[in-house]
């Protein structure tokens, strides 16, 4: 048995938004780790709409608050589609240069501090843009731009040695992944394709490594 207290850092795709059980991958992963009788602790630390520049500015004090240096912990880290997007009126919220810059800088104090394993941003549906998170603020999400932005936050993990997994790439070659969305939202999966990316998850190298 493994006793681990994990903070998963991100934005909405790692919190689960549009899922009817309210787990999210991160749940996922370790409701199965539990019943593998591991003593998991798990804190969901996304925030809808956060762009990696939100995220750097939080998630260490955040991860202190709930990993005490009594208990073994560890990090998740899974952001950039909001890098990614327009908001209408405004172009790209994050460009791809400074993206990958604040990346590197969070993920390198990270790994400095703690195991941690990186999740990059999953694919969205094209036909399904724009995404109107409300009545004034609407976002484009290309899915070319974070296929783009995937590739340049593994050249980064490789560079610091922190087990990288590409979302993007095994969500687009997945059979089972096209039709995840609902009618409205392009962006967030159905609490299927949640599970579709925890079995994803699940079997990486990355992850088993913590508990096998």
């Amino acid at each position: 048995m493994k006793e681990l207290r994990i903070c998963f850092v991100g934005d909405s795709l790692l919190l689960g938004t549009n899922d009817d059980n309210y787990l999210g991958w991160p749940g996922r992963l370790c409701r199965r780790e539990r019943e593998a009788r591991h003593d998991v602790s798990l804190y969901n630390l996304g925030v809808r709409a956060d762009t990696s520049e939100q995220i750097a500015a939080r998630w260490r004090a955040e991860c202190q608050a709930r990993l005490p240096e009594i208990s073994p912990a560890a990090l998740v880290f899974s952001f950039g589609a909001n890098d990614c997007a327009d908001l209408e009126g405004h172009g790209r919220r994050v460009p791809l240069e400074r993206s990958v810059a604040v990346a590197k800088g969070m993920l390198a104090s990270a790994t400095a501090w703690l195991p941690t394993l990186w999740i990059g941003p999953p694919p969205v549906d094209d036909s399904r843009q724009p995404f109107r998170a409300a009545p004034s603020v609407v976002y484009h999400f290309p899915s070319s731009r974070i296929a783009e932005l995937s590739e340049a936050y593994a050249e980064v993990a490789a560079e610091l040695d922190i087990p990288y997994f590409d979302l993007y790439r095994h969500l687009v070659d997945d059979p089972a992944w096209p039709g995840m969305y609902e009618e409205d939202d392009g962006v967030h999966p159905i609490a299927a394709g949640y599970d579709i990316v925890a079995e994803h998850i699940f079997s990486w190298d990355g992850w088993r490594g913590w508990f096998d």
